[in-house]
């Protein structure tokens, strides 16, 4: 095993993850990947919360707003992208920060992509069918049905997931998760993960405050030139997917925000759950001082700057 190090950042959104994985980045004299699947696209900045001109100007990201919503940029490119630019990164500094809430990107970097069986395209029609008849309820309700334990992990507002793992349940008659973590391949490089905690009723405070200032920033004008591409797979994601009625003059500005509101506090509950099966991490406040991360980090793995 190399000494290099892969240093995951994880935590729900709005939880503090930008911010002490720059502190990290500057400490260790290093450069971020991103594995947030919602920042790889140009066209969606607010809705987004993408780290500032500034923020990137001081340490270098990558995978940050390098696509186009019109060119969706699935799980498997992703894999074979970041690990072609880690392996580059590793020929210059020991340790490369890794930051984002999208455990199913952030696992597919660090442990390779599960096996799945091939899916009839007389499922895929069946499930899309269904979709486009009974809409996003019908689905959330099959898979409750077919696969309770990745129900709970799953965005159950992104019909893609949804979809694709129906897909599975339906042609394999076997539950989508119990496809999951059956192999993982080996990566020439340690892998430590950092989990930011936080209670609760703080975080959802948090996740309203944040969406009050994605408006006055601009949200609502950036999702308006998004419009006649609301149907884009990227698009169907919190922040973006609630705002298209009132646009299109179906419901109230403050119904609108609400839902956003609503739906990014269980996308938080959501991913709370994917990082808590992550036993080996070390779970931190949110409060810690990133000088208190870096001494834990120097105690608990002997982590030092490049």
């Amino acid at each position: 095993m190399s000494n290099n190090t892969l240093l995951y950042i994880a935590g729900p959104t709005a939880v503090g993850k930008t911010a002490l994985s720059i502190s990290l980045a500057q400490y260790f004299n290093t450069e971020i990947l991103s594995c947030d699947s919602r920042q790889f696209y140009s066209e969606m900045s607010i809705g987004t919360a993408v780290p500032t001109i500034k923020e990137r100007e001081r340490i270098p990201h990558h995978f940050i707003q390098h696509k186009s919503i019109q060119k969706p940029y699935t799980v498997g490119e992703y894999e074979r992208e970041a690990t072609k630019k880690l392996e580059s990164l590793f020929s210059v500094h020991k340790t490369v920060i890794l930051v984002g809430g999208s455990g199913l990107y952030a696992d597919a970097l660090m442990y390779g992509i599960d096996s799945f069986p091939e899916v009839p395209n007389e499922v895929r029609k069946e499930m899309c069918h269904l979709f486009e008849t009974k809409g996003i309820e019908a689905l959330q309700q099959l898979l409750k049905e077919k696969d309770p334990v990745y129900y709970q992990q799953v965005d159950q507002n992104n019909p893609v997931r949804l979809l694709r793992a129906l897909e599975v349940c339906v042609s394999s008659s076997q539950p989508y998760s119990s496809f999951l973590k059956k192999t993982q391949k080996p990566r020439p490089f340690k892998i430590k993960i950092i989990c930011i905690e936080a209670p609760r009723s703080l975080l959802y405070e948090r996740i309203n405050a944040r969406v009050d200032t994605m408006v006055t920033k601009g949200l609502v004008e950036e999702v308006k030139k998004l419009l006649p591409y609301k149907d884009e797979t990227p698009l169907r994601t919190v922040g973006y997917q609630e705002l298209f009625p009132f646009l299109e003059g179906k419901t109230g500005i403050y119904e609108a925000l609400e839902l956003v509101k609503r739906n990014s506090r269980r996308y938080a509950k959501r991913q709370i759950t994917w990082f808590n099966k992550y036993d080996e991490a070390l779970r931190i406040p949110h409060s810690l001082s990133p000088e208190k991360v870096i001494a834990l980090l120097e105690k608990t793995w002997q982590l030092k700057r490049n």
